[in-house]
């Protein structure tokens, strides 16, 4: 056990695949992915740069000497300049070029674009995993009627398959605004230390046209396809925040999830996935808490209220930059994709392994079923003669009756033995039972099922390559 303090986040949630992109040995490796990158855009343009240099600088592009970089930013107090001193030890011959022009932003933001984009790919596909299991849910449960509510007050019946589309709706607007982010995400570029490019202005002589094609070509090297056109000496933080507003988004929807599960194990209606000898509670043994839901929706509001650390970041940035994003910024973007790695593996584990109580649903749906067939009895009964406004009072009174019998006296429901008794209903009680089949008040509710996932999820899903991404606990 160590005696300093470790984020949760690399001990109990985020995946192995997650923390990697965010580790410092990530950055620093696409650190010196980028001055390759820089040195052979510059040989190509026709500076000074030989071959024999970036081949040594290739040699040691995944050697990096730590403590060496670590001796120096105690002497200079800056990470890019001990990192460049540290890669100039390993490569005496290319020393002079490395970082040839470039401001520190150049390796930094640049890295962090990079990092932000594979990290927005695997939490695409791990989106797309969770929507896959679930649309097989729904699929499964699309015509099992089950107590719709508003207001947390039962109201007509839908279906258990036709709830769960619409936690994937939700998913599937997330993908859409991931992707859309996604397919925008674009380098800084060398632009120097103001935006300007002036310094590789003076390395090329004034030729303006080789400046430009110097960031096009760095883009094209380390995979993308363009550059911000204009920007400080930083790329704009709002990029930041398009970011995790889409990772909030994301935890949103996992939110409501997480509470619609807590409410229906509550209700014994659908419980999460719970193993042979886990514990719901050191008091109490009998207990099946949610504790998953209830990670999820811890890890959720976390999420959703780190969002606004780039929205406040990217409002109050000076001119061409300050530095009081950086510190910010280590934590506020690294933490949010971490938090939602952690809600989108629960998400897969849970969904995965929902258990459906049938019997219990059927249950409650059989309480409040009486109250929502009275429509169809009246009309079945005016249909046999009756008078509409004379059954309409009956059913008044006899469901105002059956309603105290319930919360007064906690008794079970009695309307239809009552109106079975009425003899003004002219209806037997085999003949009221026959009105009061559940499916008969779920609309089209199965079809919708169907008609979601063929139509709008499984089109989607077909051009995302899942694999064997699994649901990763750790505890």
């Amino acid at each position: 056990m160590k005696n300093t303090y470790e984020s949760p986040f690399n001990a109990r949630y985020a995946s192995k695949e997650m923390q990697e992109l965010f580790s410092g040995d990530m950055k620093y490796k696409t650190w010196r992915r980028l001055w390759i990158a820089l040195a052979e855009a510059e040989m190509e343009l026709g500076l000074g740069v030989t071959q024999e240099q970036i081949d040594e600088l290739k040699k040691f592009k995944d050697t990096i000497n730590y403590e060496v970089a670590e001796k120096k930013e105690k002497e200079v107090r800056h990470d890019v300049m001990a990192h460049v001193h540290a890669y100039g030890e390993q490569c005496p011959n290319a020393k002079g070029i490395i970082h040839l022009g470039a401001t520190s932003c150049y390796v930094g933001d640049n890295t962090d674009i990079i990092v932000m984009t594979e990290a927005l790919k695997l939490t695409k596909i791990k989106l797309a995993a969770v929507i896959k299991i679930l649309s097989k849910f729904a699929l499964k449960y699309k015509d099992l009627p089950t107590l719709g509510f508003t207001h947390y007050q039962p109201a007509q019946l839908v279906t258990v398959g036709k709830r769960a589309c619409l936690w994937i709706q939700d998913l599937l607007i997330d993908l859409e605004d991931l992707e859309y982010v996604l397919s925008g995400m674009k380098l800084l570029g060398s632009k120097g230390t103001t935006g300007t490019q002036a310094s590789f202005m003076a390395l090329f002589d004034g030729d303006g046209e080789k400046v430009k094609k110097l960031e096009e070509l760095i883009a094209k090297k380390v995979g993308f396809d363009n550059v911000y056109p204009v920007s400080g000496q930083t790329y704009t933080r709002k990029q930041d925040s398009r970011v995790l507003n889409v990772l909030s988004g994301i935890a949103q929807s996992a939110y409501k999830f997480s509470n619609d599960i807590r409410l229906l194990q509550g209700m014994k209606e659908i419980e999460e996935p719970f193993e042979s000898k886990q514990i719901g509670s050191s008091a109490m043994a009998y207990k099946r808490n949610p504790m998953r839901s209830e990670r999820i929706s811890s890890l959720a509001r976390y999420v959703i209220v780190d969002a606004l650390n780039p929205a406040i970041t990217a409002s109050t940035q000076w001119f061409e930059r300050t530095l009081d994003d950086s510190a910010n910024r280590r934590i506020s973007v690294p933490e949010a994709f971490l938090a939602v790695d952690a809600i989108l593996n629960i998400y897969m584990n849970v969904a995965d392994g929902l258990v459906v109580y049938p019997k219990v649903i059927e249950k409650h749906v059989m309480e409040e079923l009486p109250f929502m067939a009275t429509e169809n009895i009246l009309m079945e009964a005016v249909k046999r003669g009756g008078d509409r406004q004379e059954l309409h009072e009956r059913i008044r009174i006899h469901s105002m009756e059956a309603a105290k019998q319930v919360k007064l006296l906690g008794n079970a429901n009695d309307l239809i033995d009552r109106i079975a008794g009425d003899t003004v209903f002219e209806m037997s009680f085999d003949e009221i039972m026959s009105v009061m089949e559940a499916k008969n008040y779920i609309g089209r509710a199965p079809q919708q099922v169907e008609e979601f996932v063929n139509e709008h999820v499984l089109p989607v899903l077909s051009g995302i390559q899942t694999g064997n991404i699994k649901a990763e606990l750790k505890v």
